[in-house]
């Protein structure tokens, strides 16, 4: 029986030469490179025929006039959320007055050739470039919180991006793969930071107590922590981030410490959120709310609806439980999911007459 050259001979194909130990630390194009480290041949498989296939996205060339001056976002990569990043792209790119000058660097912890050649083919013309991180760096310091997704060692990684990121990323902003942005994201890029390691919307109307347990304030060494500060509340789904200073700084061995203290004492709830707070609230860089309307997905627990807080927006954020793609496949969407439908490229895999 003789074979012919199908899509799936290709794609094989493909991939086994593309993670070739020779290719593995080199430039596939302009536009990629796949930063990793211990990927073994033979866990090169077809992709999943569940995998989700998303529509091709137009290329933006939005701006007349753009100088070559990089703006640098990194995200996370995981299959789970694969959607949602994939709809936060296309925004950041739709609405970036030069989508040509934005690098993403996304990161993964686990090899899945199929997200790699979801993006790269529904955004042929994307500048970014993969990282792996190494869960193993966190494991052994991750508590259990609230909600069993905000415990993925991947959700930890931002705290290491100094580490990962190559040296000619002097700032960079990281955003989470629940958000879709509708304005231009540089302007968020060149916020002044004023000395500061971190820039993101401050919530200073936010109970700050609440964020820890009873034993943290009751421990009168621990509660001097923010002597000195006026600590708010802050997102780390949206942060503008100073990669010298936060490295120059040792800024991710302080935030391990309290990870530490953490798995010695129940002092907080929420994942990878409080240790942030525990070293930076009160000394960031505040920015306009309009740059993280967060809380869309509704709380942690139960993700019930939630309305748009008042004022302009410039950046949507479903943190919590509730996630727009999930809310609108089961039909029962929020009213605020439907400003993240029209950057949905998910494409649902079933036969239609228009292949």
């Amino acid at each position: 029986m003789a074979f012919g050259k199908s899509p799936l001979h290709g794609l094989l194909s493909f991939l086994l030469l593309f993670f070739s130990p020779s290719l593995l630390h080199r430039h596939v194009s302009a536009a990629v490179t796949v930063t990793t480290t211990s990927v073994h041949l033979d866990v090169v498989r077809k992709p999943s025929p569940d995998a989700p296939i998303f529509r091709e996205a137009p290329a933006f060339r939005n701006g007349n006039t753009c100088n070559k001056e990089s703006i640098h976002i990194s995200m996370t990569l995981d299959s789970n959320y694969l959607r949602g990043t994939m709809a936060a792209v296309l925004s950041i790119l739709q609405h970036s007055t030069c989508p040509e000058n934005v690098e993403f660097h996304f990161l993964w912890a686990r090899f899945e050739p199929q997200v790699f050649l979801s993006i790269r083919s529904t955004f042929p013309y994307l500048k970014f470039k993969i990282y792996r991180f190494e869960s193993n760096r966190v494991r052994g310091k991750i508590s259990k919180s609230v909600r069993q997704a905000l415990d993925q060692p991947l959700n930890y990684a931002r705290i290491y991006l100094s580490d990962i990121l190559p040296l000619y990323v002097k700032r960079v902003i990281y955003l989470d793969s629940d958000i879709v942005v509708v304005d231009d994201i540089g302007k968020l890029g060149e916020v002044d930071l004023q000395g500061k390691v971190l820039a993101a919307p401050e919530y200073c109307h936010a109970n700050f107590t609440e964020y820890f347990t009873d034993l943290f304030w009751k421990d009168a060494e621990l509660a001097r922590t923010f002597e000195g500060r006026k600590p708010c509340y802050f997102n780390t789904g949206v942060m503008v981030m100073d990669v010298e200073k936060w490295r120059e700084g040792g800024y991710t061995q302080k935030v391990e410490h309290w990870m530490t203290v953490q798995k010695q004492k129940r002092i907080y709830h929420l994942g990878s959120l409080p240790p942030f707070l525990l070293v930076l609230a009160g000394d960031l860089k505040s920015v306009d709310h309009r740059w993280n309307q967060h809380g869309l997905g509704g709380d942690n627990l139960e993700g019930k609806c939630r309305s748009l807080h008042p004022g302009p927006i410039s950046l949507l954020h479903w943190s919590g439980k509730g996630k727009p793609w999930l809310r609108l496949d089961s039909r029962r969407p929020c009213s605020v999911d439907h400003l993240w439908a029209p950057y949905d490229l998910y494409r649902p895999n079933t036969h239609s007459l228009e292949e």
